[in-house]
């Protein structure tokens, strides 16, 4: 089988679409056949070694946990699922950007009839870091609560997981994106220099709760608005989030299948829009990350082995 390994950390040219034995399952684990797997920033960092003290590659090593596809062998002692199931989910093990991958069962749902294979394969890291980020600051009716990097493949469904909680949302964006979020019901606001400022207007009155996705100082804008630290989150600057007291909840805070199943029937009922910015054959992956590299995609890039 095809599958995405690299040998040495590096830049995207170390990425390798290499033959490799297909696995098998074990106990409590099934196989699946990839239909479709989101591609993350957090990989680009592990794949360069940024994140070698705390999640260090064994070489070769493969990557991706987002996936969906369609069970084609069991392990001993599988519960709820049959071969021919369609079904999403994750993996922990680097390797679902290919084209067989084994996956524990309590790691996956059944995809909801209508779902589409782009979206059921990218709902993982960027659904459940969402749910969580949204968790975090608690957002109720009477809320105003700002998001940075709205449009990008965790903000845009904070802000909308957000604004099902009743919260006024503001979503700072590109102007090419203000559209998207207005339809959505979010206040559109454009970042860089006097962003404090357009904010406040924004507002009109105090900003109750950050959600921050983007880093690059949002925590420190979040504590110049008046934010209190316990409703700040992070999923990027943990150091400023160390410095003020804010949260840094993020995909381990919620990853399981309860999570990654009530995001599915969501976006199966069209109450959730997972925006998929475009996909990619599996042997483009390089492509792929060239893409999502250069930065501000309105949602997600997925790999279709």
């Amino acid at each position: 089988m095809k599958a995405v390994r690299f040998h040495e950390y590096g830049e995207i040219d170390v990425l390798r679409v290499e033959d490799v034995p297909r696995p098998s399952p074990g106990p409590g684990q099934v196989l699946v056949e990839v239909r479709a797997a989101g591609i993350q920033p957090g990989e680009v960092m592990i794949r360069r070694g940024a994140r070698h003290g705390r999640w260090p590659a064994t070489f070769p090593s493969g990557q991706g946990s987002d996936l969906a596809g369609v069970v084609v062998d069991l392990g001993p002692e599988v519960r709820g699922f049959a071969i021919g199931d369609e079904v999403l989910g994750f993996t922990h093990n680097r390797a679902s950007h290919a084209e067989f991958v084994v996956v524990d069962d309590v790691n996956l749902v059944s995809r909801p009839q209508g779902l589409p294979w782009e979206v059921a394969g990218s709902l993982y890291v960027a659904g459940t870091t969402a749910y969580a980020t949204v968790f975090a600051v608690d957002p109720g009716p009477g809320d105003t609560v700002v998001v940075s990097g709205a449009a990008g493949g965790v903000g845009s469904l904070a802000v909308q997981l957000a604004r099902r909680r009743g919260a006024t949302v503001i979503g700072l964006a590109s102007e090419r994106n203000h559209g998207w979020l207005k339809e959505r019901g979010i206040v559109p606001v454009g970042y860089g220099d006097g962003v404090a400022e357009r904010i406040r207007r924004a507002a009109d009155g105090s900003v109750d709760a950050f959600i921050d996705t983007f880093g690059d100082g949002y925590v420190d804008l979040a504590v110049e608005l008046g934010v209190r630290p316990e409703r700040i989150n992070t999923i990027r600057d943990w150091r400023a989030a160390a410095e003020v007291g804010a949260r840094t909840y993020g995909e381990g805070s919620a990853a399981c299948a309860v999570v990654i199943g009530e995001l599915a029937r969501l976006a199966a009922r069209g109450e959730l829009e997972v925006p998929i910015a475009r996909t990619y054959p599996l042997e483009q992956v390089r492509d792929a990350f060239r893409e999502l590299e250069r930065g501000h995609t309105h949602g997600k890039i997925v790999l279709r082995p």
